[in-house]
């Protein structure tokens, strides 16, 4: 079965968030658990906790569907100390807050070097960085999400990828959410069945199906190979409607939350019904 929602609004309370994607017709979400701008936030409040809960069956949305997103601040890889531990810090309390509410997937961007290390000294930062959420959580699975390459980040590689699930402790806690988009633009071709083929061949072989626990699906309004992450609304940007058509009918994809995050939310009760007509096997 095909999970298919898109990232939410949460203004007002997390509790908010599964109402919001019952409206536009999703049986998958992703959300932010607090303000995303900023890096600390109060506790959750247990009212918050309990409605969200509650709200989550009224939408008739299993917990395993939804992807709750960290912060863009966060940066496990920065190899300064004192800042670092401020995203390891915000990333272990968002950690928490996701388990609080009953979920198990929290996705985050790995992590960039700022021209101040080698990609691998970051990755293994990344990796240590997951280790520590893992020790001081119970049940989080971190799916990392693959970038598209822009400025210093690394994880737009499926090399990258692997290397950090290698160097993670407890292998069944650590996952991985493809971004379409980022995809793209870090020089994965889907556009054709042969690219689409080749390239979750490749991501097969190099990290492994196993790991794959979402999706974000995005069309790009940047270029093939261009590591410039901006998305698009499906089949208006550079990848094109086809590869949708594939991923739906894929059955590799079924049962995880896969995620628009298309740039205009009006769209998105229609695209969640144009991906859900897609869904015929071959």
């Amino acid at each position: 079965m095909k999970y298919i929602g898109a990232h939410v609004s949460a203004a007002g309370g997390v509790q908010n968030a599964p109402l919001n994607a019952h409206k536009i017709g999703a049986n998958a979400f992703a959300f932010f658990t607090k303000n995303q701008r900023q890096w600390n936030a109060p506790p959750l409040e247990e009212n918050s906790v309990s409605l969200f809960k509650e709200n989550l069956l009224k939408a008739g949305i299993e917990p395993g569907s939804v992807l709750p997103h960290d912060s863009y601040l966060t940066n496990i890889g920065n190899p300064d100390d004192i800042k670092r531990k401020r995203s390891l810090d915000a990333l272990t309390d968002e950690a928490n807050r996701t388990e609080l509410l009953g979920l198990q997937l929290l996705n985050f961007h790995p992590g960039a070097h700022l021209g101040q290390i080698n990609e691998e000294g970051c990755m293994d930062l990344i990796a240590d960085g997951i280790n520590h959420v893992l020790d001081s959580t119970e049940k989080i699975i971190m799916v990392i999400e693959n970038t598209a390459g822009q400025g210093t980040g690394v994880g737009h590689r499926f090399e990258h990828l692997a290397y950090i699930i290698s160097r993670v402790k407890d292998k069944n806690r650590v996952g991985v959410c493809i971004d379409t988009c980022h995809l793209f633009a870090a020089g994965y071709d889907i556009r054709t069945r042969e690219a689409y083929n080749r390239t979750f061949a490749d991501f097969d072989s190099i990290v492994g199906f196993e790991y794959l626990r979402g999706m974000h699906l995005n069309d790009a309004k940047s270029e093939y190979q261009s590591r410039v992450d901006r998305h698009n609304s499906l089949g208006a940007g550079k990848i094109g409607i086809d590869a949708f058509k594939m991923i739906m009918r894929d059955s590799r994809f079924d049962n995880m939350p896969l995620i628009l995050e298309t740039i205009d939310d009006s769209l998105w009760p229609e695209e969640i019904k144009m991906l859900r007509d897609f869904c015929v096997y071959e």
